[in-house]
Order: C-alpha cells, then sequence, then structure tokens
C-alpha cells in the first residue's frame, strides 16, 4: 500500500505537470497510473472508475456506487487528499465527470489528456460529455512522474527481486529430464507464489531449440540431459511492484542423481559472451548516461563476436507498478539515466532451430552507479 504521504505529494506533482503543459484536466482509468497516484487498484470494468485531475482544485475518484466501500478505503481519499463521487446504475458517469470539471475550474476544460489504456467506449462517453474539449494521452505526462523510484518503491522491488530470486534458487527440484516444459511451468508457477507474489505475470521455459523463442511458451516438449533452458519468471508482489529474472540453466545427466550432462561446446562458447555482454551493460550504468547507452555497451560485445543478428530485442525496459515501464534500455532512448530509476538488463543471443539464452536483473540507478537487485548466480547452471 502506498503511504498517504506519497499519494497526496504525487497528486500535486500530477496537477502541477498539467499546468506547465497547459492541460485543464487529466483523467485516469483503472491501472497502475491509479493506484500510484491514490493506492486505489480496482479491476478496468465496463462501469466507469475515473481519477478527474483537474490542473486546479480537488482531485475527485468517480467510480460505481457498488465498489464505494472500496474506493473509501484507499489512501487519497480515506485522508481527505481527494473527493470521491459515486453513481448509479441509472446515472450518467460521463456527465458527472464533466460536472465535476466545470465545478473545479469554472468553466469547460478545453484541453484534456486521458490514460493510454482508458477503454475507447469509455473516451467516447466523456467526449461526448466534454463538448469541444482537445484530447490528449497523458502517458508521457505520468511516466516522468513515475520513471524516478523513491525510497519506500525501491524497498518493494528490492523485495520483489528477493522473491523471485528464491524461486531460481529451487529450480534444481523441477528442471528434470524426462519432464516436459509444462510441468516445470506449473511447478515454477506454484513457487512464485508460495515465495510471496500475489499473482504470476508470466513463465517462461524455454528448453532445447525453443529457447530460441524470447517469449517462448510452455509446450510438452521433453527435457532432455543437456539440453539448455532458458527460464524467464516474473510476479505482482502484495505491494504491486513487480520482479522480472531470467536465468539460463541446463538439464543435468539424470533426474535421481543429478550431474553435469554433455552440453554443446558452441553454446559454452555463446554463453560465454553474453555472460560478458550482461555485465558489460550493468558496468555502464551511471547517473547522466543516457539509457541507449546501456544497449549499445551490451550490444557491442554481442556485435564483436558475431552474434549481433541474433540479439533481436531491446537491452531492457522499466520495471515498477508494471512489468514494462520507461525507461526503455535500447537505441534512441536519450533519457538521462537518474538515481532512483529501476529497469532490466537483459541481452540475450537466439539462433533458431538450436538454442538460445538470456541473463536478465533488475538494477536501480544510485547515486554513484548501480545496484543489482538481482543475485541469483549467472553462471551457466546445472541444477
Amino acid at each position: 500500500m502506498i503511504a498517504v504521504r506519497d499519494t497526496r505529494g504525487r497528486l500535486v506533482r500530477a496537477q502541477s505537470a498539467a499546468a506547465q503543459r497547459g492541460l485543464d484536466a487529466v483523467l485516469i482509468s483503472p491501472g497502475s497510473d491509479l493506484r500510484w497516484l491514490t493506492g486505489h487498484h480496482p479491476p478496468p470494468l465496463e462501469r466507469l472508475t475515473c481519477l478527474v485531475v483537474p490542473s486546479s482544485g480537488r482531485a475527485s475518484l468517480v467510480v460505481p456506487a457498488l465498489e464505494g466501500p472500496a474506493a473509501q478505503a484507499c489512501d487519497a481519499v480515506r485522508e481527505g487528499g481527494v473527493h470521491l463521487a459515486t453513481w448509479r446504475e441509472t446515472d450518467d458517469p460521463f456527465q458527472l465527470v464533466g460536472a465535476l470539471l466545470e465545478g473545479a475550474l469554472g468553466r469547460q476544460p478545453a484541453q484534456v489528456a486521458v490514460s493510454d489504456r482508458m477503454w475507447a467506449a469509455h473516451i467516447e462517453g466523456l467526449r461526448a460529455a466534454l463538448g469541444g474539449a482537445d484530447w490528449l494521452t497523458a502517458g508521457a505526462l505520468l511516466a516522468d512522474l513515475r520513471v524516478v523510484k523513491d525510497a519506500a518503491e525501491v524497498q518493494a522491488l528490492r523485495e520483489a527481486a528477493a522473491a523471485i530470486d528464491r524461486v531460481h534458487a529451487g529450480m534444481g527440484e523441477w528442471l528434470r529430464p524426462g519432464r516436459t516444459e509444462r510441468e516445470v511451468g506449473a511447478d515454477v508457477g506454484r513457487a512464485i507464489t508460495d515465495e510471496g507474489h500475489e499473482r504470476v505475470n508470466f513463465v517462461i521455459v524455454g528448453s532445447g531449440p525453443n529457447g530460441a523463442s524470447p517469449h517462448a511458451s510452455v509446450t510438452d516438449r521433453v527435457l532432455r540431459p543437456g539440453d539448455p533452458v532458458v527460464v524467464d519468471i516474473g510476479g505482482t508482489m502484495p505491494s504491486g511492484y513487480c520482479s522480472d529474472c531470467t536465468r539460463t540453466y541446463v538439464v543435468p545427466a539424470y533426474a535421481d542423481a543429478p550431474q553435469q550432462a554433455e552440453v554443446d561446446e558452441a553454446f559454452c562458447r555463446m554463453y560465454e559472451v553474453l555472460r560478458r555482454a550482461q555485465q558489460a551493460g550493468l558496468d555502464a550504468v551511471r547517473p547522466g548516461v543516457r539509457a541507449e547507452s546501456v544497449d549499445h555497451a551490451a550490444r557491442s560485445v554481442i556485435d564483436a563476436a558475431g552474434y549481433g543478428s541474433y540479439f533481436i530485442h531491446r537491452t531492457g525496459h522499466g520495471i515498477g507498478l508494471d512489468e514494462h515501464e520507461e525507461p526503455w534500455i535500447v537505441a534512441g532512448d536519450e533519457t538521462l539515466l537518474a538515481p532512483g530509476m529501476a529497469f532490466s538488463v537483459e541481452p540475450g543471443i537466439y539462433l533458431p532451430g538450436r538454442f538460445g539464452a538470456r541473463i536478465e536483473d533488475i538494477v536501480v540507478v544510485t547515486d554513484s552507479g548501480v545496484e543489482v537487485l538481482d543475485t541469483a548466480d549467472r553462471s551457466l547452471l546445472v541444477p
């Protein structure tokens, strides 16, 4: 749960940012932005829930009456920072938003920004209610506010990383010859919640040639001795903050007495390049450098070794209340890294039809460099 002092401060910052951009209001639908600003985390439904943030005046949280008790309990409403406005089934919630804005501004709004992921049906209803306002998306405004994490958020990410590291530590129990990717994935998913996550976000178990697909789905492929296996897993903690960590394993020779199986020499050479590339990316993280420079540092190692065409995704993505958020660790993102920014460093190499490998850690920029949150062994592991 976000502390009350944070929701109040965040709403003030959001209003200030809206005013600086010439916006009369920001309208925020259910999702991570709403949770970050209020502590309220309702599901997105056909009934309108909307945080109405005018550039001046008091913000209001518009919710269906049947969801009023849950909204009343959130920090921002409970402590008086946000006015709660409920509507009944026969009311028009879009007209309610219009009335709240006119009351706060003293006029109809001229420019309004809405959540990037607001339902189209809700946007159309708001357009009709707000007349001739110009419409923009609010994603960039809100991303600028959220991209630097405060101390409580960084601690929440540390706890998420520690929880997913504990799952990786138990991988030896599940990665055994004769089992299927699907069986392993089911075990890993249960472990993610057992280790403290509220929800499983994804489980990738890509063995042998399936590991050459970065977003592979689990299949009924049977694990064989010596198979490389890419295991990319993540979940959401009760705090709302996410984990995301990838390690690459080798299936052992025997299920009952694990020992080193014969591993493809070409894979071992490729993995050593990947290990050096990921370390180069970690070493490049520090305040004042551009996000794209971290991508360049990792990618240069892979390019120099001749695998450049097999590194087919960005080096990383921001993380927080969303699994993927800004900054983007890729060429073209010129964001200057600052203390408190959190993101993944996850180069990968994928040889179609043969195998793949990825190493991923979540990091936080510090005043002098980087804190690596994931501590699971990065060696080529035989569990």
